[in-house]
């Protein structure tokens, strides 16, 4: 079973290519809506909060974990996979995230690229240092967006009020001439037409979810050892820490799937 976590509803951007491209496999979603969003927590709790939700899902007896946000992929990816995975010399389970394959996209293909996300994400600068491992030369420019999730949270993504937000976070990275534009937040690719237009069409807008998508396809292919081990039964199972009627009709309004109510958990010892 593959499993997709995120502090919220933004790992559904990642989720759905994934099933497209891949739609053989056993899914299971978990948002942890109740503590969204995890940009403005301390890397601790980002840390704290990750290892929760990893060891659920490996007691549900999922064998691959994808971190479907950016923020825990910033501040705690690497923190998991040491302890759940090194520590222990564990060889069946995997713990993947959005970021290289992201950064690995942004530095193999253009010059001048941008970066916006939650304030951890940009405290961390992980994704300027991903893209100067694989491209010393690449010139990046970050810019914290902090309000965008909890309006996209709140389903307030499409009032003006949001979209002036925005432009106004922009202003400062649209004067960089900009080749790229990262949405360094699987929220924000459900705001990805006004980021575009008020970046202009010169600057490429650059999401988890497709590249996501193709890298985790390319990484089972090189890996049989682990694809075998996944359940190939399509099932999809979605999981939230908050309103689940909520969860449920903010699913099927924005990426028009049909689903079950999806069962609330708590992740908290």
């Amino acid at each position: 079973m593959i499993a997709l976590f995120d502090s919220g509803y933004g790992g559904l951007t990642v989720l759905k290519p994934i099933m497209e491209l891949m739609p053989e496999y056993d899914y299971i979603y978990l948002g942890d809506s109740a503590r969204a969003p995890y940009g403005s927590h301390s890397a601790e709790n980002i840390q704290k909060f990750s290892e929760e939700a990893v060891e659920y899902l490996f007691d549900r007896g999922v064998t691959l974990i994808i971190f479907a946000c950016n923020t825990a992929s910033s501040v705690a990816l690497r923190h998991v996979q040491e302890k759940y995975l090194k520590a222990k010399n564990e060889k069946d389970r995997k713990i993947l995230g959005v970021l290289i394959p992201v950064a690995e996209e942004a530095s193999s293909k253009f010059k001048r690229v941008g970066v916006v996300g939650t304030k951890s994400t940009i405290n961390s600068e992980a994704y300027i240092k991903e893209m100067h491992k694989l491209n010393k030369d690449v010139e990046v420019h970050q810019k914290a967006t902090p309000l965008l999730v909890p309006f996209i949270e709140e389903d307030w993504h499409k009032k003006p009020e949001t979209v002036s937000i925005l432009k106004k976070y922009l202003r400062p990275l649209k004067s960089k001439n900009l080749d790229a534009l990262i949405l360094g937040c699987t929220h924000y690719p459900l705001m990805e037409k006004n980021f575009a237009r008020i970046m202009g069409k010169k600057t490429k807008i650059l999401t988890s979810g497709e590249i996501t998508a193709k890298s985790l396809k390319s990484y089972l292919e090189k890996h049989p050892e682990i694809e075998e081990k996944l359940l190939k039964g399509k099932t999809r199972e979605f999981l939230t820490t908050d309103d689940p009627k909520r969860f449920k009709e903010f699913t099927e309004k924005h990426f028009g799937m049909k689903i079950k109510t999806p069962t609330k958990v708590s992740l908290m010892p």
